[in-house]
């Protein structure tokens, strides 16, 4: 299926990583939403950043690569719109975006948000009711799709 997904990414510990031409970005511990599109694919795209023995080839793939970081949650909606772009709008109004992540093919500001808990339900909220993106465990998307 093509479309949309979001990764729901847990970041245990602060950690500095090199992230490609983007160069060293600091991430604070947290919760953060990542919000990409597939269109070859959602399940095969999701498992590949899922993976531990990939080549890291997107900005996400740097950051899913360390030990202090984990995907949680997936959300995906089987779409032929390409509205991710609208949706990281929409998330840089209510907090900052991680500069440039996952956005180099796009005017986006970033792709990759830092988010307190109380707006992340918000957040899940605007994704499943408004968008229509259904909600997986990480280890749920596995199973289902490998």
């Amino acid at each position: 299926m093509k479309g949309i997904y979001c990764l729901k990414i847990k970041c245990k510990n602060s950690i500095k990583i090199k992230v490609g031409k983007l160069g060293d970005i600091n991430f604070k511990a947290g919760s953060y939403l990542y919000i990409g599109s597939a269109v070859n694919g959602i399940e095969s795209r999701v498992l590949r950043h899922l993976g531990k023995d990939k080549k890291i080839f997107w900005h996400i793939d740097y950051l899913l690569s360390d030990k202090d970081v984990e995907a949680k949650y997936i959300y995906f909606l089987n779409s032929s719109w390409k509205i991710e772009c609208d949706i990281s709008r929409e998330l840089s109004f209510i907090t900052l975006p991680v500069k440039g992540f996952g956005s180099s093919d796009c005017k986006c500001s970033s792709h990759l948000f830092l988010f307190s808990k109380d707006i992340l339900n918000s957040v899940e909220k605007l994704l499943t009711e408004r968008y229509s993106f259904k909600k997986l465990k990480s280890l749920d998307f596995i199973e289902k799709f490998k």
